[in-house]
């Protein structure tokens, strides 16, 4: 017997996110971190990796207005109009070189929304998950603002510790917040760093 997909039909946070000219309705979780802790602002360069559909990109987009820039990086085709302060590249962030996602360097903000296509073994889905984060926070690091914030998705797993410490190590300040638009069938949390770290070397 097959069982009921969770993620099937749209819930009405998803009819909300449509109606508000959204295409998914994960932009409510960036919405809350947002809120929360305040990261975007009028005039900042953010950096949104996994960006498809576009919800957080358009998101983004609004929020640092006219004089602030979006970069929107995804390995699928991002089928969502966009504003003149978004570019748009289609790419593997783990293959893409840094210089190829420097288009508005140095960031205020990196987002990182990016999450592995589900293949029902949940460990190897866990460990690719550690993987994407690992890589969105290693570009955080290197192409991000001195006191720039860092925000990215992450499935709990037995990664999810080192995870948190490679966070503290490169920012002042670590949060975690498991939004409230969050499935409950879903393990992801968002690990935030906050004021990044003057770079060694």
């Amino acid at each position: 017997m097959s069982r009921k997909n969770p993620y099937a039909g749209q819930d009405p946070r998803t009819r909300e996110a449509k109606a508000k000219g959204y295409p998914a309705r994960s932009v409510f979780k960036l919405e809350e971190i947002d809120r929360r802790l305040r990261l975007l602002r009028p005039g900042q360069h953010v950096l949104d990796l996994g960006a498809a559909p576009g919800s957080w990109s358009l998101y983004a987009s609004q929020r640092v207005a006219e004089g602030g820039r979006v970069f929107a990086v995804d390995l699928e085709e991002i089928l969502q109009t966009f504003g003149p302060n978004v570019e748009v590249l289609r790419g593997d962030a783990l293959d893409l070189e840094n210089r190829a996602l420097s288009r508005f360097a140095p960031y205020d903000v990196v987002l990182s929304d990016m999450a592995p296509r589900t293949s029902g073994n949940k460990l190897a889905d866990q460990a690719r998950s550690a993987e994407l984060y690992l890589r969105a926070l290693a570009v955080g690091s290197a192409l991000g603002k001195p006191g720039s914030s860092f925000v990215g998705k992450i499935f709990m797993s037995g990664d999810f510790a080192e995870a948190r410490a490679r966070t503290a190590q490169a920012y002042s300040k670590v949060q975690v917040i498991r939004p409230e638009g969050t499935r409950t069938v879903s393990s992801e949390v968002f690990i935030v760093g906050d004021g990044l770290k003057p770079q060694s070397g």
